[in-house]
């Protein structure tokens, strides 16, 4: 069984492992001097098979505690696109799939309708599609329509139930909403092909207490093109450690290592949709249609890439993940394969780039530094993987995927 020892609200004991296999790297060492300006924090999962092909994990810690705060942007994404997948097996209508289309209505004036995705081979919304588009170029949009369906409530609610008391996904993202309009959700209606209403969700109202927070950073940050000189309030913000993104994921690709209470509840199915959409590149795919800005191999593909646009990922390379990229912070949280080498590993950073201190100012050092950072991390353990003794060599064929479907 899986077990992590970064519990809620605790720091985590360095591994010397991997402070060991940081300082191989000059960027690193660097980095690892400044690691609590720079807000880093990193879990290396090494993963040994048993005879039976059975994984066990073995998490190495750098500078990793629960309360130092980093915005988690679109890593929020992972969970709620699982959370959707669950909720619908939960629903259990017979014609209600997340192929189904899915249909938004207005509850009030200022809300508006969707009535297709014309990114879908067929024109229709969906979760599937909606999904697609959360893994393969991390869509902000598919992201709220999916938020539309759960509900602040059932997000957090489930997730505090798995035992990720720490969490809290509170809003949807890129867009600027208040309080209260993220504690609303439309009407939502599924249709089957013949038009007939299969499934209809009312508007609905979150009462969802919050944690008391006290999470600040930075020194100033601008609000309506005028510069506040006091460090910017995440408090009501996204809040995710690393520790949950990590296992959440690892729930995911292999589920039967944890406890059913700390397994999102999905299909066969869905785990064979996931292990698709969480590994494939948006060069690959032809639905949904990507916007060709985003259409190359390592746009979300951080660790081990560093988001290089001139990067062709080995087809024998695979990276199970999801990214996320705002106010400064990256955060990548990867399952890594090599199907060539025979090696796999779990990866997860985080990292703050904001040198004058100053929020909503687009003055970050991501080109710089924290992509960089990234791609040299993965290529550090990557390395490190290659010549690691393993008793037993992993059968990795679960998660070879065809992707020409």
């Amino acid at each position: 069984m899986y077990s992590s020892q970064a519990q809620k609200g605790n720091n985590t004991s360095n591994s010397p492992l991997l402070q060991s296999l940081l300082n191989r790297d000059t960027l690193l060492q660097e980095l690892i001097k400044n690691k609590d300006a720079y807000r880093l924090q990193i879990i290396y999962t090494a993963i040994d098979r048993d005879k039976n092909n059975s994984p066990s994990f073995t998490p190495h810690y750098f500078n990793v505690d629960c309360n130092t705060y980093f915005y988690p942007a679109s890593t929020a994404k992972m969970p709620v696109a699982f959370l959707a997948l669950q909720k619908l097996n939960e629903i259990k209508i017979k014609g209600l799939s997340k192929y189904t289309t899915m249909l938004v209505d207005s509850a009030s004036p200022m809300q508006t309708k969707v009535i297709g995705d014309a990114s879908s081979k067929d024109g229709h919304a969906s979760i599937a599609n909606y999904i697609k588009k959360i893994f393969l170029v991390s869509d902000n949009d598919a992201n709220n329509r999916v938020y539309e369906f759960l509900g602040q409530a059932y997000i957090n609610n489930n997730l505090h139930k798995m035992g990720y008391t720490n969490a809290q996904v509170l809003h949807r993202l890129g867009v600027s909403l208040s309080e209260a309009e993220n504690r609303h959700t439309k009407t939502i209606r599924f249709n089957l092909q013949d038009g007939k209403t299969v499934y209809n969700q009312p508007a609905q109202y979150s009462n969802l207490p919050y944690q008391k927070r006290n999470d600040y950073v930075g020194k100033g940050y601008y609000k309506n093109d005028s510069l506040i000189n006091a460090p910017f309030n995440f408090s009501l913000k996204n809040k995710l450690v690393l520790p949950d993104l990590t296992k959440q994921l690892l729930s995911v690709l292999f589920p039967y290592s944890f406890k059913k209470a700390e397994r999102f509840n999905l299909s066969q199915s869905d785990y064979k949709f996931l292990y698709q959409y969480l590994s494939q590149l948006p060069t690959e795919q032809q639905y949904p249609i990507i916007d060709s800005t985003e259409k190359y191999d390592a746009y979300c593909k951080f660790l081990l890439y560093g988001a290089n646009a001139n990067t062709v990922i080995p087809k024998h390379i695979r990276i199970f993940n999801k990214i996320g990229v705002a106010y400064g912070f990256v955060a990548d949280v990867a399952y890594i394969v090599d199907f060539e080498k025979n090696i796999e590993f779990a990866l997860s950073a985080t990292i703050y780039v904001n040198e004058d201190g100053i929020l909503n100012d687009d003055k970050y050092e991501y080109e710089k530094i924290a992509y960089p950072f990234m791609k040299n991390l993965g290529e550090v353990i990557y390395k490190y993987e290659l010549q690691r003794n393993r008793t037993y060599k992993p059968n990795l064929s679960k998660f070879v995927v065809d992707y020409t479907k």
